[in-house]
């Protein structure tokens, strides 16, 4: 019993001693897989706070544009508003004007009148002294 024991031992040793690198390289290898599936895991979570600041990124360019639409319409009503204030202002002052020709055209038939009278006046004072 002596060799084939003996090596037999040394074999049965040197398998516990293997198997125990094998438990240890696999106790290993586990923990370098639940590593780096808590990595992946943070990894997705940043990947999705990305992907919603991504979002919210996107929607305030798209409420930006809008409100650039909306800024720009108003503007453009805004002119044709003025544009029509301007013609009504334009259209009160010909108004005002053709007024006031007509104002004038009357004060001169009134002095003329005047005039008539002075002199129908002046008349009658002559053919009475």
């Amino acid at each position: 019993m002596s060799e084939k024991a003996e090596r037999s031992r040394q074999n049965a040793e040197q398998d516990r001693g293997l198997t125990e690198e094998h438990r240890a390289s696999a106790e290993s290898a586990r923990n370098e897989a639940e590593q780096f599936r808590r990595l992946a895991e943070e990894a997705r979570e940043v990947r999705d706070q990305h992907r919603a600041a991504l979002e919210t990124v996107r929607e305030e360019r798209e409420h930006l544009r809008e409100a650039r639409e909306t800024t720009r319409i108003a503007g453009e009503e805004a002119r044709a508003a003025a544009e029509a204030a301007r013609a009504a202002a334009m259209d009160a002052v010909h108004a005002t004007a053709d007024t006031l020709r007509a104002t004038l055209d009357n004060m001169k038939v009134v002095e003329e009148m005047r005039r008539a009278l002075r002199d129908l006046r002046d008349v009658d004072k002559l053919d009475s002294n």
